[in-house]
């Protein structure tokens, strides 16, 4: 089953503040704007880049959505 990469980032969701990934997706749950239903990187991607101040590197993000397409088979 498809799912958007929000979907996917909750289950990233974790306590260890030295883990960027949980940080992450952290960040991103409690982002009410972000683009929920989206699969495209480019939408994702540039929400990040002129929206938000909580990603320090879009290397990690690009890290992140390498690991989704590989599970969203």
């Amino acid at each position: 089953m498809r799912r958007s990469f929000y979907h996917y980032i909750l289950t990233q969701r974790g306590h260890n503040l030295q883990d960027p990934v949980e940080v992450f997706a952290n960040d991103v749950s409690r982002d009410i704007m972000f683009p929920k239903h989206s699969e495209d990187y480019h939408e994702v991607a540039d929400y990040l880049e002129l929206n938000v101040n909580y990603l320090a590197s879009m290397d990690l993000f690009d890290q992140v959505w390498e690991k989704y397409l590989e599970n969203n088979k």
